[in-house]
């Protein structure tokens, strides 16, 4: 994957490092897209240890604040490089009532809209730097919490009746139906770029921190048996990236 460019959002740790540190190993320029300086320059650190011809960068992105998304795509297109792999991953789970910088609620201002933003601000880039037989990819970071989402497309807020675990499936649903409407709306236009959910499973990550102390301690003995590690769960986003076997195929 010499000379191929990807952007990987929350890199910097758990299935995005993993994710970030694989696709560097297989000679791809990674930038690393996180809202935490410190542990995105030390996963670039990290990675530049293991890879001998990868290469890794961090660059500061806010996913929460599309005034963040819109300034890191702008300085990203600014550099003129190509873009070929995407993948959606940053996120947050089961976290209490609480609202993007333009007052969305978390889960859906995060997980969805922010990458719907930046996913479509970068599109041109994608489409440019795919060609016949190696398309472009965008990878949407999905959960099987979707199959018991619901869109409210009347209180996408959650407002007035907020559950954590409704509001993060709600985003989950969002996040795939907008993965399903790019592949048909790149394959109408014959652009060479595809666009795939990758569910990861139950990963041992910190998007359990705020599960309540009792299911903390309920979960803490089945973790080894239950649940994968962030390296076995980044290997099906990793799969949707860079597979050969799923050349051209989206949705």
């Amino acid at each position: 994957k010499n000379g191929r460019v990807a952007i990987v959002t929350g890199g910097a740790r758990g299935m995005g490092f993993e994710i970030a540190r694989h696709l560097a190993g297989l000679g791809m320029h990674v930038l690393i897209a996180g809202n935490v300086e410190s542990e995105g320059l030390a996963a670039v650190a990290t990675i530049h240890q293991e890879v001998k011809e990868g290469k890794a960068e961090f660059l500061y992105l806010d996913m929460a604040s599309q005034k963040s998304v819109r300034l890191f795509a702008q300085r990203f297109k600014d550099r003129g490089l190509p873009l070929h792999v995407l993948v959606n991953n940053a996120g947050v789970m089961l976290v209490p009532e609480l609202q993007t910088e333009e007052g969305v609620e978390l889960h859906y201002g995060l997980n969805f809209l922010g990458h719907f933003l930046l996913t479509g601000l970068l599109l041109e880039t994608l489409a440019r730097s795919g060609t016949p037989g190696r398309s472009a990819r965008v990878v949407n970071m999905a959960s099987a919490t979707h199959y018991g989402g619901r869109l409210d497309l009347d209180n996408l807020n959650s407002r007035g009746c907020y559950s954590a675990h409704g509001a993060y499936a709600q985003s989950k649903v969002a996040l795939v139906m907008f993965g399903q409407r790019l592949q048909r709306r790149a394959a109408a236009r014959g652009l060479h770029v595809t666009a795939n959910a990758a569910d990861p499973g139950m990963v041992d990550t910190a998007l359990y921190d705020f599960l309540s102390a009792p299911a903390k301690l309920a979960k803490r003995p089945f973790t080894g048996l239950l649940f994968r590690t962030p390296a076995e769960g980044a290997s099906t986003a990793i799969y949707a990236a860079v597979s050969p076997e799923l050349e051209g195929v989206g949705g």
